[in-house]
This record gives structure tokens, sequence and C-alpha cells, in this order.
């Protein structure tokens, strides 16, 4: 069983694989792009903020 099965909503697993096909540039715009959007989920799932 893959990673895939597993979590077919991710879709991450098939986003490197596309992403692993492209020339380095694009490859690496698109990697930092994974990373920004893993950045704001993370920040995001921090307790719930109040406003002051």
């Amino acid at each position: 069983m893959t990673n895939e099965q597993e979590y077919p909503a991710d879709g991450l697993v098939s986003r490197v694989r596309v992403i692993d096909e492209q020339p380095l540039e694009q490859r690496a715009a698109a990697y930092a792009g994974i990373v920004e959007e893993l950045r704001a989920t993370l920040e995001g799932s921090d307790s719930p903020r109040t406003s002051a």
C-alpha cells in the first residue's frame, strides 16, 4: 500500500511526481510553492486566536 492509497485526498504524492518531471528551475519554484502552502497550513493550525 502506498501513501497515495492511504491518503487519497491529500494529493501531495501526485503533485510531487508531476513536479519531478519538470525542468530544474520550474521544479524549484513549484517546490517553493508547496513549502509555502504547508507553512501556511501549519501556522493556521495553531490554537485559535482571539481578537483583542
